[in-house]
């Protein structure tokens, strides 16, 4: 899997807008890393989870380097979303050339400032972020919902989300797997929440189990701690704990994308309350207040990104096959956050939904007495297990939907155990009964109901 941290070094942005003079405490010299920032009047950091545009039509990029304050890629009517190369002498962004145009996405080398398409889609692209060997990922949007869908220089794509809803890319992790948010419960528009994908779409995953908040806009800061917006304020992952860690932080609204300065200072999207519009500040973690870093009186100041030269994330060599289906084996579905007396669990059943909800039956397959079940299933389509006791009564069902790619092999501890938890060290029964996967493709399916 590839990650790559957000944690891009030091940078330092001012912007300007309009007419209305743009505050910043930070200059740059010759010698100083640039800063990035997104300025718009309107700003909806949620609005992707109804497939809608988060900025205004007036976003603009603004970068501040040795050269000064001014728009990172004059002349187009809207630009958001920055994210710097590795090497940081090129910038990814959303952008639109006029004002009727969809969301595209561009790459400009700060060089030249010349940008260049990087994609043609038929509706909105938005969010990119640059993977290893000149490749990229971001959203694409497919009718009135976004994917997200990474790409090369040789202009082939591959998709990498499958269950309902939207999903917005929020950083790629430094072990290559890509950081995105959406809905939790999958396929509702309840609450924000964060996930992980490698970059060829399988071995998806929640972050973390202990769901709960609002979570989105995560980024991986050098520590390998995974910060982003916890309701209104901050919030953790770290690798030592299986929950959120709380953050305390000053009082206010934050919009999450931090970037990191090598002092290991961050920068932020903060607001006093709702009805105000977010600055950039400084914060030292720990220190009770906030220093400003750029403030517009109309609009927000939104998406700081520095650009400077910064560690690539691991290559993800995929592991799929050419093969039509794919194979789940769990070792033990009493491994769980949910408490099952022993022996209670005697089977399953596996769902899936069609685009217009409709739930259908797979299929059904034993689970053996020390939880362990092995299963074929089909692939690139929303998927739902329910787990039952020996008179086939629903013991528990997954409230969301998960999916797997073409070919993959994918093995998992539990039922909704974590991603922190690890196996016993021991042969789970099903495959001393067979190696053969039950076939749950669905070829005799029938609808059901449930969610």
């Amino acid at each position: 899997m590839l990650v790559r941290s957000i944690t891009t070094g030091l940078l330092w942005f001012v912007l300007i807008i309009g007419f209305a003079p743009t505050r910043s405490v930070f200059s740059s010299g010759a010698d100083s890393p640039a800063l990035l920032f997104t300025v718009a009047k309107s700003y909806e950091p949620l609005a992707w989870i109804r497939g809608s545009d988060r900025f205004g039509s007036d976003a603009t990029i603004f970068i501040q380097d040795a050269g000064g304050k001014h728009p990172l890629v004059p002349g187009f009517a809207a630009s958001a979303d920055p994210a710097a190369a590795f090497d940081g002498k090129k910038v990814l962004f959303a952008g639109k050339r006029t004002a009727q145009d969809h969301w595209q996405i561009w790459e400009v080398a700060l060089a030249d400032g010349e940008p260049r398409h990087i994609t043609t889609c038929p509706d909105d692209c938005v969010r990119p972020f640059y993977l290893p060997d000149d490749r990229f990922v971001y959203a694409k949007k497919t009718g009135d919902r976004f994917v997200i869908e990474a790409g090369g220089a040789d202009g082939e794509t591959v998709q990498l989300t499958y269950g309902p809803g939207n999903f917005l890319p929020t950083d790629v992790l430094r072990d290559g797997r890509i950081l995105f948010e959406t809905a939790y419960p999958l396929g509702t528009d309840r609450m924000p929440e964060l996930y992980t994908v490698y970059s060829d779409g399988s071995g998806f995953e929640s972050y973390r189990c202990d769901h709960g908040k609002a979570r989105y806009a995560g980024k991986q800061g050098a520590s390998g701690d995974v910060v982003f917006t916890s309701g209104s304020g901050l919030g953790q992952f770290t690798s030592a704990r299986a929950q959120e860690v709380p953050i305390p932080a000053p009082a206010g609204e934050y919009a999450g994308d931090i970037a990191e300065t090598q002092s290991g200072d961050w920068l932020i999207a903060w607001r006093p309350n709702a009805k105000g519009n977010f600055e950039v500040k400084r914060w030292k973690p720990g220190n009770s207040s906030l220093s400003a870093v750029v403030a517009e009186p109309n609009s927000n100041a939104i998406q700081p990104t520095l650009v400077e030269e910064h560690p690539m994330p691991n290559r993800h060599p995929s592991g799929l096959h050419d093969w039509p289906n794919a194979n789940l084996l769990c070792l033990n579905a009493y491994i769980s956050k949910y408490k099952f007396t022993a022996g209670s669990i005697r089977s399953l059943r596996l769902y899936t939904r069609d685009s217009a909800g409709t739930t259908k039956l797979l299929g059904s397959a034993p689970v053996e007495p020390d939880g362990s079940f092995f299963i074929q299933v089909s692939t690139e389509l929303p998927l739902q297990i329910e787990l039952l006791d020996g008179s086939g009564r629903s013991l528990k069902r997954e409230a969301g939907w998960f999916w797997m790619r073409r070919g993959e092999q994918r093995g998992c501890v539990g039922c909704h155990a974590g991603p922190e938890t690890a196996p016993e060290n021991a042969v789970p029964l099903i495959l001393l009964k067979s190696t053969t996967p039950a076939d749950l493709t669905g070829s005799t399916g029938s609808s059901a109901g449930g969610k």
